[in-house]
């Protein structure tokens, strides 16, 4: 008899402790593939940073928001700004001429959560006139279309127009995100971008990026 009351006390000593033991484990667990697929895309942008060529900013002579022709027709009568905001919005609503009138956006530069589309902006992550000194100013009128409406790659974001306004042209040496936990994504993105498009950086950029990729 007391051989089993004690392997009835053990019994539920399991049950009880074990589930505690998962609970504590299972977020544990979840949070290896997020840090190490983060390592990861910070592994491979260090690896295409490498890649890039390093020279000196051009001129901005002859720079012009115009020589881009940003927010072309993308699908139907909707333009890449609209287009970019139905993307990354919610419960987004268009009227007949495919402008947001009403939705819900989140701003990753600084966390703001907006209600209206007045007070969001579509943010080019390499700004034109940046891309402009980097390389973009040798290429034809075609590819900075091409460049300039991009919703393939990382280049368009929604933002909230302060934080838009803040970052102006600057490139990563002059200008970070508010949230420092957007610091990583920042960072692939930019290098993306500037991969696909086979734009140059800085030597200040550059490390600047790296800086940024630290916090991966």
């Amino acid at each position: 008899m007391i051989f089993l009351r004690r392997a009835a006390h053990v019994a539920v000593l399991t049950l009880v402790v074990f589930p505690i033991a998962v609970v504590f484990a299972a977020p544990q667990a979840a949070a290896e593939p997020r840090k190490r697929s983060r390592a990861e895309a910070a592994a491979l942008a260090r690896s295409v940073l490498a890649q890039l060529k390093v020279a000196r900013p051009l001129s901005i002579r002859g720079y012009s928001r115009t020589r881009f022709q940003h927010w072309a027709p993308h699908k139907g009568k909707c333009d890449a700004w609209e287009a970019a905001l139905a993307r990354d919005g919610r419960h987004v609503r268009r009227n007949a001429a495919c402008h947001p009138v009403k939705g819900l956006w989140y701003s990753p530069y600084d966390g703001k959560r907006l209600k209206s589309a007045k007070h969001v902006d579509v943010d080019h992550v390499v700004p034109l006139a940046y891309a402009w000194r980097s390389g973009a100013k040798r290429w034809s009128q075609a590819k900075r279309r091409a460049f300039a409406n991009d919703l393939v790659r990382p280049e368009l974001l929604t933002v909230s127009h302060s934080a838009n306004i803040a970052k102006g042209g600057q490139g990563p040496q002059s200008w970070r995100p508010q949230r420092r936990a957007y610091w990583c994504r920042y960072a692939t993105s930019w290098i993306t971008v500037k991969r696909h498009y086979h734009l140059f950086v800085t030597r200040k950029e550059k490390v600047a990026l790296l800086n940024m990729l630290r916090t991966c």
